[in-house]
């Protein structure tokens, strides 16, 4: 059977090029067999399940453990009327995987085991089963947050944790490890109960091990998974380039990874005239492809920030108002957003990944305030054509800044003040559509700064969104700039200054700094 780059479902090395997951695993069974109780909580499409797949492999080619592994997702709401039906369930899950075991040798002594009737009486049974073995059991269970809105789960795992802390006094012998696998860990599981309050005081996992392995591939192991393909397919590839501007854009996440993989694979390469290697251009082109496609990834990404209006508004603070927050991992945002995927810091928060920084940026600009947009008025294309054909991105700014002089004695001035980044981001949309793209450039952002770099057919403009905030920062920001237009062989750049002091706004000026034009328009 031919291998495939997999981007769903459980990924198996005779079917799918894999990333080195040598580090990755590695560690975690080091966990494993160091007695330890852990939460893999990562977000979707993170490797987890194939994780879990493989330490089940592993555990089974050791005689010294008997794994188990379930799965908490799509089980029903019946199983969760009472501590006691939940219990069953886990019984009856952990009976039909023992019983199905080659390595469990006493089914009958299991079978004559009765159904317990109680959370007290599933403990004793536990005891009783790890009794019947010389081998370690290890727990693993996948999609744990299906019982994430469910007391009797928690139950459950204050049962086994008072088992964990009393594991060396024989009634209470117990698993050797227990992992489980989901987006959320156990202390952000309360938070999704229905009644928050009824949560317990005390964690029902402060037993668990702090999970700390990084599970973002670095570009070696990601060079990995290129050789695999480079080898079957007989493809030339730059090993190293290609795998650091892979990870460049994803940080690592194996998702985005295999998913840009897959489509220089399957959708870019089997059009080329030369079809012998991958170029840094097909890259480029996934990248492309992949913003401007729906899936359940960004979907996902999205119905996060839907559902949390102070999320979205901690990520819009970050991605279109360019402030810098410092890391904290007490704040509940930030919790949020490290769960979800979407942000990652150390010192300061940013946006995890390239692709999910533009996939939030196009998400922020084409859908908030766009009704305020006279299309008729400011956005048809034919009026913003230059000479050459190009963009004429002056006459865009110009016409901005009398959409917003005009709207400044209609509409609320406050919160024209604090969206007019979006507005300008979705007045410009109509413009470029079709024949261009702009995409926010996350290297030189500063505070109070947004970098977009514009593309209009062969063209590319660079352009900065800034607040006035003083003469000094001014000049320094036109030295940033000028810089900048270098580093992308452009000589000429823009600038749009919104600016608090009402004597200095609605005006324009033509700049020359180190060798560069800049045209600049003050609101």
């Amino acid at each position: 059977m031919k291998k495939e780059f997999n981007i769903t479902g459980t990924c198996h090395a005779e079917d799918h090029y894999m990333m080195d997951d040598t580090r990755r695993f590695d560690a975690i069974i080091d966990l494993v067999k160091r007695n330890k109780y852990f939460v893999i909580n990562r977000p979707r499409q993170y490797g987890k399940t194939t994780m879990l797949h493989a330490l089940i492999r592993t555990l089974r080619q050791d005689a010294a453990y008997l794994p188990i592994l379930m799965n908490f997702q799509g089980i029903g709401t019946s199983v969760y009327e009472s501590d006691i039906t939940f219990g069953q369930f886990f019984y009856g899950e952990l009976y039909d995987a023992l019983q199905n075991s080659e390595e469990f040798e006493q089914k009958e002594a299991l079978a004559g085991l009765a159904l317990p009737q109680t959370m007290k009486e599933l403990s004793r049974r536990i005891t009783e089963i790890v009794k019947m073995t010389t081998k370690k059991l290890v727990v693993l269970i996948d999609e744990v947050d299906a019982s994430s809105n469910y007391d009797a789960f928690l139950h459950l795992l204050g049962t086994l944790r008072n088992k964990y802390l009393n594991r060396k006094d024989p009634q209470d012998y117990t698993f050797h490890s227990i992992v489980l696998a989901g987006v959320h860990d156990i202390k952000s599981l309360k938070f999704k109960l229905r009644n928050p309050e009824d949560a317990q005081t005390n964690s029902p996992w402060n037993i668990a091990t702090d999970f700390k392995v990084v599970m973002e591939f670095n570009p070696q192991e990601i060079a990995h998974m290129l050789r695999q393909y480079s080898e079957a397919e007989n493809v030339k590839i730059n090993f190293e380039e290609i795998s650091n501007k892979l990870y460049y854009y994803t940080s690592g996440y194996p998702f985005l990874v295999s998913k840009l993989c897959k489509t220089i694979a399957e959708d870019i390469l089997p059009n080329k005239e030369d079809q012998s290697y991958w170029a840094l251009d097909d890259l480029k082109k996934s990248v492309q492809l992949l913003l401007r496609e729906r899936n359940t990834n960004f979907d996902s990404l999205i119905k996060n920030l839907e559902n949390n209006e102070s999320l979205f508004r901690f990520v819009r603070a970050i991605i279109i108002e360019g402030y810098k927050i410092p890391y904290d991992p007490n704040t509940k945002n930030i919790q949020l957003g490290e769960m979800y995927g979407i942000f990652s810091g150390n010192g300061i928060i940013k946006i995890h990944n390239r692709i999910y920084e533009q996939v939030l940026y196009n998400y922020l600009s084409n859908t908030r305030l766009e009704q305020l947009i006279d299309e008729e008025k400011y956005n048809f294309r034919d009026n913003y054509t230059a000479a050459d054909g190009g963009l004429d991105l002056e006459r865009v700014l110009r016409n901005f800044q009398a959409f917003m002089k005009e709207q400044y004695s209609k509409k609320d001035s406050k919160m024209l003040e604090r969206e007019w980044r979006l507005i300008f981001l979705a007045f410009l949309k109509p413009i470029i559509n079709g024949q261009g793209h702009d995409f926010k450039e996350v290297e030189t952002s500063e505070e109070k700064r947004l970098d977009v770099v514009v593309t209009y057919l062969q063209w590319k403009y660079i352009l900065e969104l800034k607040r006035w905030s003083g003469e000094k920062s001014h000049q320094k920001g036109l030295k940033q700039l000028a810089d900048y237009l270098d580093i992308h062989d452009v000589k000429k750049g823009y600038l749009l200054i919104f600016d608090e002091r009402k004597s200095q706004n609605w005006k324009e000026e033509r700049i020359q700094k180190d060798g560069k034009e800049i045209f600049a328009v003050w609101l």
